[in-house]
């Protein structure tokens, strides 16, 4: 006997991975049937080098009997069971169809369109201000279109004129300027009033004013022509007094005013220096349409110290 060697069923024989040696086979051994208390567990298990991959070409592989008697497919071959996730159908492998992108490609469902929504609504906004604009480009044209009364015609515009239409300032203008004024020296003087242009300062023609009217029953007297309609009116009075303050009498349409002229020395003048105390004064009279008479005098009682230079009128109570 070769020593290291005793025969079949020896020692040696109770490896149980000697049939995967030469030697082992050289001396018979053979794969377990069944291993350990695992039916069939073993029962794979072949030499080294003689395990086949896949059945030989032209030859369908022999099932194999997997674990619990389940069966199993050859080498090579898809087993349902033990099969990788990418090849079962919706798996994510390299064979597996791709789901579309919901921001890509031609197909499948998409993403909102935010471009398109951006476009939309900045196309709204610029209708609705357009809209806007157009609403009051219209209300101004037909505020500028003159109003027109039932079976009227319609009122001018500025543009249907060559010539700008007056205002209501034009017309007030018109008027004060339409009505008259007077020097002294053009007024019909009674009494002792004479005229006289020594003293400066005086804005008639000429400087020519009204002096010596400090007498009783001095007086001048306007008889004005033009008033264009009854009402009340401004006379303003153009003067020199001087020192102390002097009033005379007012007559109107032959009725003596409701209180005295005042002619105060509003310049601040000192004693009989007249060149430097003319000063303006007014009453607000009521005159009658077309000619009227007016009348200053110095009457009993009255201060009559005054160089009389003009008269002249505005309509309405105003103060210059």
């Amino acid at each position: 006997m070769t020593p290291g060697n005793n025969g079949a069923s020896t020692p040696e024989d109770d490896d149980p991975f000697g049939y995967l040696y030469a030697d082992g086979q050289a001396n018979g051994a053979q794969p377990p049937s069944g291993g350990y208390g695992y039916p069939n567990s073993v029962n794979r298990v072949r030499p080294v080098g003689t395990r086949q991959y896949g059945a030989p070409q032209g030859q369908a592989a022999p099932p194999q009997q997997g674990v619990y008697g389940q069966p199993q497919g050859a080498y090579g071959q898809p087993n349902a069971h033990y099969a990788a996730p990418e090849t079962l159908p919706g798996g994510g492998g390299p064979g597996a169809p791709q789901q579309p992108s919901g921001h890509g490609g031609g197909g499948g469902r998409r993403g909102p369109n935010t471009k398109g929504l951006l476009i939309g609504a900045v196309a709204v906004v610029a209708a609705v201000v357009i809209g806007i604009a157009v609403a009051m480009t219209s209300s101004g044209s037909d505020d500028d279109k003159g109003g027109t009364e039932a079976g009227g015609d319609p009122a001018p515009t500025q543009s249907a004129s060559t010539e700008p239409s007056p205002s209501a300032s034009d017309d007030a203008e018109k008027e004060e300027a339409e009505l008259p004024s007077v020097d002294a020296k053009a007024m019909r003087l009674a009494g002792s009033a004479s005229l006289a242009s020594d003293v400066e300062g005086a804005q008639s023609d000429g400087g020519v004013y009204v002096a010596n009217l400090n007498q009783p029953g001095a007086s001048v007297t306007w008889t004005v022509d033009g008033i264009p309609e009854d009402g009340l009116y401004t006379l303003f009075t153009t003067y020199s007094a001087a020192g102390e303050d002097q009033s005379m009498t007012l007559t109107v349409n032959g009725k003596e005013f409701g209180s005295k002229l005042n002619l105060g020395n509003f310049a601040g003048a000192k004693d009989n220096d007249f060149a430097k105390g003319w000063t303006k004064t007014y009453a607000w009279p009521t005159l009658n349409k077309g000619t009227n008479t007016i009348t200053l005098s110095c009457a009993d009682g009255d201060k009559c110290n005054v160089l009389l230079d003009q008269f002249s009128l505005k309509k309405g109570q105003v103060k210059d």
